[in-house]
C-alpha cells in the first residue's frame, strides 16, 4: 500500500492599501502612545481594509496568489475551506462567496472559526480529504477584518489588530516531503479569554448590546499570555516527539504574530532559538487566522524556505485553542534535494 504525502502546492497572501502607523492608532486610543505600542508589541504598523473590502475580498485575492504559485486553475478545486471569526456576514458561508469570486464552481466550500488557530486546523483537515483521495486540491484560506471590530476605548485590543489574508493549495507532494504531523487542541473552559459577546444566538443584537459595546472584540491579555505559555510549548513537544524530531532541527518557526514580546518568550520556552522565526507583526500587526499564513507566504516568496527544511507552524487564540503542524517544505520551482 502506498502512504500519500500531503503537503502545500503553493501560497498567497493579500494585505489592504491602507497602512496605519503607531501615531494613528495613537490619535484613536487615549491612554496609548506610539512609543509605548512598539515597546509592548513591537508593532509599529498595521492594514486596514477599504470600505468595500470584506473578509472574502481579501481571501479571494489571497486565493488567487496560492493558486498561481501552485499552477492550479480555480476549477481545479475539489474543497475550499476558509477560517475566519469575521465573516461577511452571518450567513451564508464566506467560502462560499470566495467559490463565487474564483470561479471555483467544482469545490465544496465551508468556513471553519477557531480563531487563531484556525488555520492550522484547515490544514489538517485538508490532510485528510487527501488522504482518502490523493487526487484531491484543497484551497485552506486564513481572512479577517478585525478593524470592524474594535473599540478604541480598549487600548489592549485596539493597538494589536489589523486586516488581512493568507492561503494555501495543499495536495499530494512527493514522498519524503509534506506535513509530517498535526496536533490540535482545545480548552473550552478558558473561552473567555477572547471573546466578540454579542451577535449570536445566546445575546443577539439589539440597541443594548449596542449601547454596551457588545459587538466588540475582547481580550484578557494577561490570561492569553498564561495560556499560550502553558499550552503552546507542550503541544510543540509532543508534535516533535511524535515525529521523531528534536527541536534543534526545525529550520523556521513561524507562529501566530500576537504579540512581538510574546513570541520572544515562546520562542525561548520552546526552545526554538535555533530555528528563523518568521516575523510580520512589526508591518502587519496581528491579522487573526491570517497570521500564520501571511508569515508563511512571507517566508516562501523571499526564498528563505528551501525545498527540504524542517518547518514548525503554530497557532493559537480564542476557544481557547491550539494548533501545530510540522512540514518538510517543498516547492514545484525547486527541485528535491
Amino acid at each position: 500500500m502506498t502512504t500519500t504525502a500531503v503537503g502545500l502546492l503553493g501560497t498567497g497572501s493579500y494585505v489592504p492599501e491602507r497602512k496605519v502607523s503607531n501615531d494613528e492608532i495613537a490619535e484613536l486610543v487615549p491612554t496609548a502612545t506610539a512609543e509605548w505600542i512598539e515597546r509592548k508589541t513591537l508593532i509599529r504598523n498595521r492594514r486596514y481594509a477599504a470600505p468595500d473590502e470584506a473578509t472574502s475580498d481579501l481571501a479571494a485575492q489571497a486565493a488567487m496568489a496560492a493558486l498561481d504559485q501552485a499552477g492550479l486553475t480555480p476549477d481545479q478545486l475539489d474543497y475550499i475551506i476558509v477560517s475566519t471569526s469575521t465573516g461577511d456576514s452571518p450567513q451564508p458561508p464566506t467560502a462560499c462567496l470566495v467559490q463565487q469570486a474564483l470561479g471555483a464552481h467544482r469545490a465544496a466550500c465551508f468556513d471553519i472559526n477557531v480563531v487563531c488557530a484556525g488555520f492550522v486546523y484547515g490544514l489538517g483537515i485538508a490532510r485528510g480529504l487527501v488522504l482518502a483521495a490523493p487526487e484531491t486540491k484543497v484551497l485552506v484560506v486564513g481572512s479577517d477584518v478585525y478593524s470592524r471590530i474594535l473599540d478604541y476605548s480598549d487600548r489592549s485590543t485596539a493597538v494589536l489588530l489589523g486586516d488581512a489574508a493568507g492561503a494555501a493549495v495543499v495536495g499530494a507532494v512527493p514522498p519524503g516531503f509534506g506535513i509530517t504531523g498535526i496536533g490540535l487542541s482545545s480548552r473550552g473552559d478558558a473561552h473567555d479569554l477572547i471573546r466578540v459577546e454579542a451577535g449570536g444566538s445566546r445575546r443577539p443584537t439589539s440597541p443594548a448590546t449596542l449601547a454596551e459595546g457588545g459587538q466588540f472584540f475582547k481580550m484578557n491579555g494577561r490570561g492569553v499570555r498564561d495560556f499560550v505559555m502553558q499550552e503552546v510549548p507542550p503541544a510543540i513537544a509532543a508534535l516533535l516527539a511524535g515525529a521523531g524530531t528534536s527541536v534543534e532541527q526545525v529550520d523556521h518557526f513561524i507562529p501566530h504574530q500576537a504579540n512581538g514580546v510574546l513570541l520572544g518568550e515562546l520562542v525561548q520556552s520552546c526552545g526554538l532559538s535555533g530555528a528563523q522565526t518568521r516575523r510580520t507583526l512589526e508591518e502587519y500587526g496581528n491579522v487573526g487566522s491570517a497570521s500564520v499564513p501571511v508569515a508563511l507566504d512571507d517566508a516562501a516568496s523571499s526564498g528563505v524556505l528551501r525545498t527540504g527544511d524542517l518547518v514548525l507552524l503554530a497557532g493559537f487564540g480564542g476557544g481557547m485553542s491550539v494548533g501545530v503542524c510540522l512540514l518538510r517544505w517543498w516547492s514545484r520551482a525547486e527541485p528535491a534535494r
